[in-house]
């Protein structure tokens, strides 16, 4: 795969995930709602995956290394990386109750995050223990974090 490649799809399945997730945790232990939570699922898909595109597109322009097919590719593949990763995370929260829509997509998030690590391990000819577990502790701190996050607003607006 072409290296261009590689770091869009990299840099916007892990960031699909992780955004998503502590976005979908905090929303969802903030307000207790589907619609609030759909809404920012797509909004993460739309705007963070734009926006993450144009940071990427940024720094593959910044450190003037390949032509500019490359940063477009680059680009091309955070967009639709991000994207499409933000949006399974809809699947669940549609045809299940929200409380199992959160748990499976925690746990499908933390499959994802684990499959990259291994490929990623691998392509480094490093143990894939210690990348999974160093990813997928990041991706729980997020979690639990976001999670407090929305209990301490829920309890600021219900004290207000």
């Amino acid at each position: 795969m072409k290296a261009s490649f590689k770091t869009g799809l990299s840099f916007g399945l892990t960031s699909g995930v992780i955004t998503t997730l502590g976005l979908m945790v905090g929303l969802h232990s903030g307000t207790h709602s589907r619609t609030v939570v759909v809404g920012g699922i797509l909004t993460i898909a739309i705007a963070d995956a734009m926006s993450d595109a144009l940071g990427i597109h940024v720094s593959e322009e910044s450190t003037n290394r390949g032509p500019t097919r490359q940063i477009w590719e680059a680009t091309l593949a955070t967009f639709v990386a991000k994207f499409v990763i933000a949006m399974t995370f809809v699947v669940p929260v549609m045809i299940r109750s929200l409380d199992q829509a959160i748990v499976i997509s925690v746990i499908w998030g933390l499959l994802l995050l684990a499959a990259l690590s291994f490929f990623v391990a691998r392509a480094q000819a490093i143990p894939p223990w210690m990348v999974i577990g160093e990813h997928l502790l990041i991706a729980l701190c997020v979690v639990v974090i976001t999670h407090a996050v929305g209990d301490w607003v829920q309890g600021l607006v219900e004290a207000g």
